[in-house]
């Protein structure tokens, strides 16, 4: 979750009221003080609310929560006076683009600050690490419209930011910081994204890169904010931003985008999202009785407009910026924040049950106990993993039982792991500058088939790691459980040929044992013989 730094003097400015008020009353919004400091506090939010990803967002909530300043905050959008053309060859590399103007800003060093980290937050927590969305901050005084989004030549030059000379923008993927960071989200196109002024200067090579002539400074006071990406996550990251900048007093004013075909767009949209909720809903969800009043005064704190329709109705007009609303529970619940979670009496359950542990706790915590009396150190790395690390440096086949994550939030979390042994290799590898013999081992989920299930694995590296110490840790530990076993000829690639054995439980296979193939060792970078095994816990 990201963790955002306010400064005191800037907070206070906002939001209309000391520090030491802002610090105890914050956590009630749903955040996590991570430290104070002299000048600042860091505090830690949620990833389903990226409109507090700056100082403007969390003074804005804080207003509200505060009873400073209530109900729907509403931003005057002027008409545009810019257009920007958008080139057809782009609908199949980069093509939903959100724009906007913010004219009046009055910047200094911190303010500066506050839009940056907000732009990075936002490529985190909505922009998956800019492959979905990408935020483009331009001095507007520099460039000259109409402005063109094009797909352009990886031949182009231009001098990207914190370099003094041109670079082709094939040069800039292959030796610049940035574009040899994000380089995987266009290198496969044939063309570049890129944005121009009516004189060919570069404004940004989304999602890489802006130019360096439209770098923002104490002196800018117009801004050209450009948002790029797959989805229609760019216009809320638009929306954020520019009401954003609007909290420090800026004028926001549209752009309109001109399409290849004529067709026109206006990508930006502070106008309020309105919702209808039930008196009945929120009652159930929330387990008590609010009256209509109540309710709509807590909806005023929280940030959204809200009016009583009728009777048990009430009308809810939600910012554009509140990328978390989903649906009614998620307005109810904001409803509950507002009155105070310790403002909610608490009621004694209507049935009275008898709670017992349940069978795979009992195995779980029977394992651990097992492998920490053998010397082994217990690891709890995370369940996802990428196809990269599973499979391709394990050496082994990528097979058709794996549950992906749909909306991966990096290269890294691709899918659920079907197996431990990666993930045990992998904290090997960062532990490099700890003394051997290294021993860990890990009683964790796997789901295979879309079907959870619990498996026990551990390694051990060490310069006399062989077949003979995988075998004798194996024997103790099936000892332990009161299991019979045998073993079987394995042809797991992930494990030395001829130093690698199946376990077998009652005629069938449950795990694997052995020597690592030293290419598996390789691709994790280790330098020294690593054992281990795997088996199932549950699946006998």
């Amino acid at each position: 979750m990201p963790i955002i730094t306010l400064p005191y003097e800037d907070l206070e400015e906002l939001t209309g009221t000391d520090k030491d008020t802002i610090i105890e009353r914050v956590p009630m919004i749903g955040a996590d003080i991570e430290r104070i400091e002299v000048d600042s506090i860091d505090i830690e939010f949620f990833p389903d609310r990226p409109d507090l990803y700056s100082v403007e967002g969390v003074a804005r909530a804080m207003r509200g929560f505060l009873d400073i300043e209530t109900g729907f905050r509403e931003y005057e959008v002027r008409p545009y006076q810019i257009e920007i053309s958008k080139d057809a060859d782009i609908e199949d590399i980069r093509p939903v683009f959100g724009c906007a103007v913010v004219r009046g800003l009055k910047f200094n060093s911190t303010s500066i600050k506050s839009l940056m980290d907000l732009q990075e937050s936002l490529h985190w927590g909505l922009g998956r690490d800019r492959k979905k969305v990408s935020i483009g901050v331009h001095d507007l005084s520099k460039v000259q419209p109409p402005f063109r989004y094009i797909a352009a030549d990886p031949d182009f030059e231009f001098v990207p930011l914190d370099f003094t000379e041109p670079m082709s923008m094939k040069d800039i993927l292959e030796k610049h910081p940035k574009g040899v960071r994000f380089a995987h989200i266009v290198e496969d196109f044939d063309k570049y994204p890129l944005i121009l002024d009516a004189n060919d200067n570069v404004l940004s090579f989304p999602p890489i890169i802006n130019g360096t002539l439209t770098m923002v400074n104490e002196n800018t006071t117009d801004l050209l904010l450009d948002v790029t990406g797959l989805g229609d996550e760019v216009y809320t990251a638009l929306n954020i931003v520019a009401a954003a900048l609007a909290e420090r007093g800026g004028q926001i004013e549209y752009v309109k985008v001109v399409k290849a075909d004529g067709t026109e767009h206006i990508p930006l949209d502070l106008t309020p999202r309105v919702k209808i909720l039930k008196r009945s809903e929120i009652d159930s969800l929330i387990g008590m009785d609010l009256s209509t009043d109540e309710i709509i005064n807590q909806l005023n704190r929280m940030g959204f407009g809200a009016r009583e329709l009728g009777e048990d109705v009430i009308e809810v007009m939600i910012p554009r910026y509140r990328a978390d609303i989903l649906d009614s529970s998620d307005i109810i619940e904001d409803i509950a924040i507002g009155f105070g979670f310790d403002n909610i009496p608490a009621v004694f359950p209507m049935n009275a049950t008898v709670g017992s542990s349940h069978e795979v706790a009992d195995i779980s915590s029977a394992m651990r106990e097992i492998m920490t009396a053998l010397g082994y150190q217990q690891v709890m790395p995370f369940t996802l993993t990428s196809e990269r690390v599973h499979f391709e440096w394990m050496c082994r086949e990528a097979t058709d039982n794996v549950t992906h994550v749909m909306h991966p939030i990096s290269e890294d979390q691709t899918m659920v792991r079907t197996t431990v042994l990666p993930n045990l290799m992998e904290i090997l590898s960062m532990n490099q500058h700890r003394e051997l013999p290294q021993r860990i081992f890990e009683v964790g989920d796997v789901v295979v088939d879309g079907k959870t299930g619990l498996h026990l694995a551990a390694v051990s590296i060490n310069a006399q790691a062989n077949f003979t110490e995988a075998r004798e840790l194996l024997d103790a530990v099936m000892r332990e459980r009161m299991l019979e076993y045998e073993v079987s000829e394995s042809s797991d690639p992930a494990f030395l040929e001829g130093r690698r054995a199946d376990i077998i439980v009652e005629g069938k296979k449950i795990g694997v044992m052995g020597e690592f193939n030293p290419q598996v060792i390789v691709n994790f970078g280790l330098g020294q013989p690593v054992v281990g095994f795997e088996m199932n816990l549950t699946g006998k």
